[in-house]
C-alpha cells in the first residue's frame, strides 16, 4: 500500500513512476524483474519495490539493501522515525550521541539499531552508503537528494 501511495504521489507531481513487487499482483504493479527495474531507470523513470522479497524471515531493510544492491544503486536513502543514528536511544537516554557519520563495522560492534544485522551486513559487502534520515518532514527527501548533508550515513 505505502508503494502505491507513494507511486501516486510521485505521479501527480508529473513523476514517471514504475512499482514493481515481489509478490505478483500485476493488476496493480509489475513484477519485481531485474533487468526491467534497469530498464526503468535508464529511461529516467523512478522504480518503487513494494512487497520485501516475497519470502518469510527477510526485513523490508534486507530487501531494500538486495534490490539496491541488484540495480547497483549509488545509496539507500531510509527514513526513519529519528533523525539520525545514535549512540543509544534518544528517547530513553538523554546523553544519546547523533552521528553525523558511522562505519559499518561500527553499527554492528555497537549494536546500533539503524537497520536488521543482515541489511547492514548486506550494505557494507555491497559498499553502498545507507543515508538515514528523519520521516517527520516530508522534504527531507528533496534535502537528501540534492545533496544536503542530513541525517547520517553510514558508510
Amino acid at each position: 500500500m505505502n508503494s502505491l501511495a507513494l507511486a501516486e504521489a510521485l505521479e501527480k507531481a508529473g513523476v514517471d513512476v514504475r512499482v514493481q513487487t515481489a509478490i505478483e499482483m500485476r493488476s496493480i504493479a509489475e513484477p519485481y524483474i531485474r533487468g526491467r527495474a534497469i530498464h526503468h531507470l535508464e529511461r529516467g523513470r523512478v522504480v518503487i519495490f513494494g512487497c520485501g522479497t516475497g519470502n518469510p524471515f527477510f526485513s523490508t531493510d534486507t530487501a531494500a539493501v538486495l534490490r539496491a544492491a541488484e540495480i547497483e544503486a549509488d545509496a539507500i536513502l531510509l527514513a526513519k522515525n529519528v533523525d539520525g543514528v545514535y549512540s543509544a536511544d534518544p528517547k530513553k537516554d538523554p546523553n544519546a550521541k547523533k552521528y553525523d557519520a558511522i562505519s559499518y563495522d561500527e553499527v554492528l560492534a555497537q549494536h546500533l539499531a539503524v537497520m536488521d544485522f543482515t541489511a547492514t551486513s548486506l550494505s557494507m559487502d555491497n559498499k553502498i552508503p545507507v543515508i538515514l534520515f528523519a520521516l517527520a518532514d516530508p522534504q527531507n527527501i528533496v534535502r537528501v537528494v540534492e545533496g544536503e548533508k542530513i541525517g547520517t550515513i553510514v558508510q
